[in-house]
C-alpha cells in the first residue's frame, strides 16, 4: 500500500538542526558564514560555466551527503495482544512486526532532504483472535537526531487473513517525507526516522524485556528471544 506523509510541522523545528562541525566555530556569526559558503558556491559555478569546465554528476553520487538513519523502535516494533493481560501462548490475540525496512533519499546544494520508503510487515493470528480482520495502527516520525521529535504522524494498516491462515505479510510504501535543512552543510545525518507500531504500555515493556511469541502462536509455549 502506497502512503503521503507530509511533514509540514519539520519546516520551523528543522531549521535549527545544523552539523556537528559548526559548534567548532566559537562566536561567529552562522547567519553571515552561511552567507559566505553560498556566495563562494555561486562563484564557482559561474567559474566552471564560463571556463566550460561542467562535467555531469555521476549518477551513483545523488546526494550532498549521506541519508537520514532509519530503523525501527526496538519498544514499538513488535505488537502483541494479551487477553485478560496474561503474557501466555494461550492468550495472544493479533499480533505483529516489522521485519524490515528499505529507504532512499535525494537532496542537493541547499535543497530539503526527499526521502522514500518500503517497510515489510508480518502479521499473525492467535489462538484468541476475533474474527480474520484487524486494523492495526503504526506511526512514522522525523527526529533530530538524539534530541527531539520533527514531526510524526500515525497510519491506519487494515490485514485480511485468509480462510486458513494465520500468518499474512504487508509490504507500505510510503513518500513524501521532506525534511528542510538549515544550510548547505546541513546532511542526512543530522536526521533520523523511526517507525513503529501503537502499542499499550504492557507491549511496550514485553518488548523492552526481549520475550517473544511466534506471529501465529497456538498452543506452544514462548520461545526466548536470540
Amino acid at each position: 500500500m502506497r502512503r503521503q506523509m507530509l511533514l509540514a510541522a519539520a519546516v520551523l523545528a528543522a531549521i535549527t538542526a545544523v552539523p556537528t562541525a559548526s559548534f567548532a566555530q566559537g562566536r561567529r556569526d552562522p547567519e553571515a558564514e552561511q552567507r559566505k559558503q553560498q556566495e563562494d558556491a555561486a562563484k564557482k559555478r559561474r567559474q566552471r560555466e564560463e571556463w566550460g569546465d561542467m562535467q555531469a554528476p555521476l549518477p551513483a553520487l545523488r546526494n550532498a551527503g549521506p541519508c537520514p538513519f532509519v530503523k525501527s523502535l526496538y519498544d514499538a516494533a513488535r505488537y502483541v495482544e494479551f487477553k485478560d493481560g496474561r503474557e501466555a501462548s494461550t492468550a495472544v490475540g493479533f499480533s505483529g512486526e516489522i521485519q524490515g525496512i528499505s529507504a532512499g533519499c535525494a537532496y542537493k546544494d541547499d535543497q530539503p532532504i526527499e526521502v522514500t520508503m518500503e517497510v515489510l510487515f508480518e502479521m499473525g493470528r492467535g489462538p484468541q483472535a476475533e474474527g480474520r480482520q484487524k486494523t492495526y495502527r503504526y506511526w512514522v516520525a522525523v527526529t533530530d537526531r538524539n534530541r527531539s521529535v520533527l514531526a510524526k504522524e500515525t497510519f491506519d494498516l487494515p490485514v485480511t487473513f485468509p480462510e486458513g491462515e494465520d500468518r499474512v505479510y504487508v509490504t507500505e510504501n510510503i513518500g513524501n517525507i521532506t525534511i528542510p535543512r538549515a544550510a548547505v552543510t546541513t546532511s542526512g545525518s543530522n536526521f533520523e526516522i523511526l517507525v513503529g507500531f501503537e502499542v499499550t504500555p504492557q507491549m511496550a515493556t514485553f518488548n523492552r524485556e526481549g520475550k517473544r511469541f511466534r506471529l501465529n502462536v497456538g498452543q506452544a509455549g514462548a520461545t526466548p528471544n536470540p
